[in-house]
């Protein structure tokens, strides 16, 4: 390889695959919003989304928590309690979401400014 050659640079699979899964899952936007607004136990976050049933909600809960996006905490207590939390790299990941959200929105923007 000469000092002109250029590496093939490839995609970053793994991060590409995530977003497109998170996108994917009609919910997922909604759950990253109830838990950073304080909403954190699944019997909370399905009465407040009307449509939102705990059949979906629990495997949504379970991808996301597969990905290290959210962190499930459970408390040994009775009735048994369960908690969500969004984890460090779920934060990271989240400003990732929300810079393609804004990058979206330009992208609408210059559409409508652009003569067609």
């Amino acid at each position: 390889m000469s000092e002109d050659t250029v590496p093939l640079k490839t995609p970053p699979l793994q991060s590409a695959r995530m977003v497109e899964t998170i996108y994917g899952c009609k919910w997922s936007l909604t759950v990253f919003s109830l838990l950073a607004n304080g909403v954190n136990r699944p019997g909370e976050m399905v009465r407040r989304v009307d449509g939102l049933t705990t059949k979906v909600l629990n495997d949504c809960l379970r991808k996301n928590q597969s990905f290290g996006i959210i962190k499930r905490i459970a408390y040994p207590e009775i009735p048994p309690r369960v908690e969500y939390e969004i984890t460090p790299f779920g934060r990271k990941f989240i400003r990732i979401l929300d810079d393609l959200e804004k990058l979206q929105e330009e992208i609408v923007a210059a559409t409508k400014d652009s003569p067609q």
